[in-house]
């Protein structure tokens, strides 16, 4: 065969060789993750709201699309500020965001396995042998002294310096996916990450503004405490008059006596929730205790809720949620692992190749004619294992079919979150309005009841319970104005609110500072 044919054919040949790798480079073993399908997301929420027995309420529910800045519908500067403030400081994000920037250290490590890896290496010897016997290669088994001891001469051999160095280098062609599925797990981790990050900050966010709600549902409670004890004195002053007019008994100066002591002795337990509500806003934010006091202590009303409360559709919720995505992260990697269990069967390929130069002077490290180099692959097969890449493949198997029941029962999770805090914020308005014609109806009451007993037509233990009946219904009014908003906030942290889809992720600080209080002198 004429030499170019035999060389047109060499090329024809590896030509081929290197396309059947490239396409065996393009597949990958094992199934490719599709994300699955909630019939339930179709179906639009269901609303109480609309049913006939229900009764008309104040903020309806709507479905249009929610916002992530969600607190802004309570239109609290101070909650708002509280908020934007949250995502930066508290701690707890801060060690998620830690941990996402750990995973994404950890997935560029397995993204490296893609490429080929490049080492250098030098080395330096001075050599000398101890005797003759290093030298006798060769000469027999006189020796070179017993070769030269006639003439009576005899050689020393002198040291010798040997120098080398070089690169070597290594790929692994992914010809199953395996290193592949490896990546695509990792991405998925990374995944997992982020979401749990998000779900860190979506805690945080509703944690900041429940413990909010609670405070200024307390200081609220604070105030119908001491105006209680106001009129509780004033009763004390006329049950006084009555007695020294003739009119009335000093058990009626003494049940007032009792009223007011009691009613002011609910002060210190309701002062001590608010020092603990302020002191576990500043730990949320990263703040020494009583750090926010200056800014929280001064009494604001608890926020109202919007007319229209904007939920979205259950489709969305499955997006929006970070633990349905961090569980759909989750059931990706255990998917993407099943392909790298299946593709540790197959035989791996292994291109090294290394060049070295030596030499025994330095002036001579840069002579060409003294490398050495070589290139080939390198192919391992699996060939008795004791039954442990089965065993693997098994268990990343049920580890995917465990995550698929995970990720549904994350989802539907979801849902009832969603539906049980639409009824409850729903039915806490309905109760809202009732304790609110019971507060109004106890006011009356006890200003009739007041009215009578100045008029000597009733007794004072008539007023006593009057007054007693109005403190309980105005502190229930109270608690349900705030569980009105904190529902409201259960429902916007049911909904997966308070995070951006593509918003950045904070590089943490490089120095965590800690705060303390300043000690007493």
């Amino acid at each position: 065969m004429p030499f170019w044919l035999q060389k047109t054919a060499r090329r024809i040949s590896f030509s081929g060789s290197t396309l059947i790798v490239l396409a065996l480079a393009g597949c990958k073993m094992g199934p490719t993750f599709v994300p699955p399908r909630q019939d339930e997301a179709a179906k639009p929420w269901v609303s109480r709201a609309g049913h006939v027995e229900a009764k008309p309420i104040a903020s309806h529910v709507v479905p249009e699309p929610t916002e992530a800045s969600w607190w802004a519908s309570f239109n609290d500067p101070v909650l708002t500020s509280l908020e934007q403030r949250v995502a930066a400081n508290n701690l707890d994000v801060q060690t998620a965001t830690v941990r996402l920037a750990e995973s994404r250290a950890q997935l560029g490590g397995t993204r490296a396995a893609l490429f080929p890896s490049f080492n250098g290496a030098a080395s330096y010897q001075r050599l000398k042998p101890i005797s003759d016997r290093a030298v006798q290669v060769g000469l027999g088994k006189a020796g070179l002294n017993g070769l030269l001891a006639e003439s009576g001469q005899k050689i020393e051999v002198p040291p010798i310096d040997y120098f080398r160095y070089g690169i070597d280098a290594s790929w692994e062609i992914d010809l199953w996916g395996r290193v592949r599925r490896h990546v695509e797990a990792g991405e998925a981790q990374l995944q997992q990450n982020q979401e749990a990050r998000r779900a860190t900050l979506v805690s945080a966010m509703a944690e900041v503004a429940l413990d909010y709600m609670r405070l200024r549902n307390v200081q609220a409670d604070i105030d119908i405490v001491r105006r209680n004890a106001d009129v509780a004195r004033q009763n004390l002053h006329l049950a006084q008059q009555r007695q020294v007019g003739g009119l009335g008994s000093d058990l009626d100066v003494q049940n007032a006596r009792a009223q007011l002591a009691l009613t002011e002795s609910a002060l210190p337990a309701l002062e001590t929730q608010q020092t603990a509500l302020i002191n576990a806003l500043s730990l949320l934010l990263g703040q020494a205790p009583q750090a926010l006091s200056g800014e929280l202590i001064v009494p604001r009303p608890v926020p109202p809720v919007p007319p229209r409360v904007p939920v979205g559709l259950p489709s969305d919720l499955v997006r929006r949620r970070p633990d349905v995505r961090q569980a759909e992260a989750t059931l990706h990697e255990a998917t993407a692992n099943i392909g790298v269990a299946e593709a540790s069967f197959l035989p791996r390929v292994i291109i090294n190749a290394n060049l070295m130069m030596s030499a025994l002077t330095f002036a001579d490290m840069g002579n060409w004619g003294s490398n050495t180099y070589g290139i080939g692959p390198m192919i391992t097969l699996p060939i008795f294992e004791g039954g442990r890449l089965k065993a693997n493949l098994d268990m990343a198997t049920q580890q995917q079919k465990e995550a698929a029941i995970a990720y549904r029962k994350t989802v539907l999770q979801a849902f009832h979150d969603v539906s049980n805090a639409m009824a409850a914020y729903e039915d806490e308005q309905r109760r809202n309005e009732a304790l609110r014609q019971s507060v109004d109806a106890d006011r009356r009451a006890v200003g009739l009841a007041q009215n009578a007993y100045r008029n000597g037509l009733v007794m004072f233990l008539d007023v006593l319970n009057a007054e007693r009946q109005l403190l309980a219904a105005e502190r229930d009014l109270a608690d349900s104005d705030a569980a009105i908003s904190t529902n409201l906030v259960q429902l916007y942290k049911a909904l997966g609110g308070g995070w951006e889809n593509d918003a950045p992720v904070p590089a943490p600080a490089p120095v965590v500072k800690t705060y303390w209080p300043a000690k007493a002198e």
